[in-house]
């Protein structure tokens, strides 16, 4: 099962490994550390120009996002059909 992060952006739903709401998480210096050096190795896809309220940590990169944790974890819950 594939989740819409926006911007016509999805992943597996198997390669996110954790979801997280970038206004409660910055304040956490190893959680900035972190993501400067995400930045630093190119390993950070900015799906939107919006306002960011979440960033979903993958196996191969981190999605900076404008979708929220709430909607993104909603996403994941969906019954697939057939």
């Amino acid at each position: 099962m594939y989740i819409s992060l926006g911007s016509d952006v999805s992943v597996h739903k198997n390669d996110i490994i954790g979801i997280f709401d970038i206004e409660k998480t910055s304040v956490v210096r190893s959680v900035n550390d972190y993501l400067s050096g995400c930045q630093k190795s190119g390993r950070i896809y900015y799906v939107s120009l919006d306002m960011p309220k979440s960033f979903v940590i993958c196996d191969e990169c981190v999605y900076v996002t404008n979708v929220g944790t709430a909607t993104i974890g909603k996403r994941g819950r969906r019954k697939q059909c057939g």
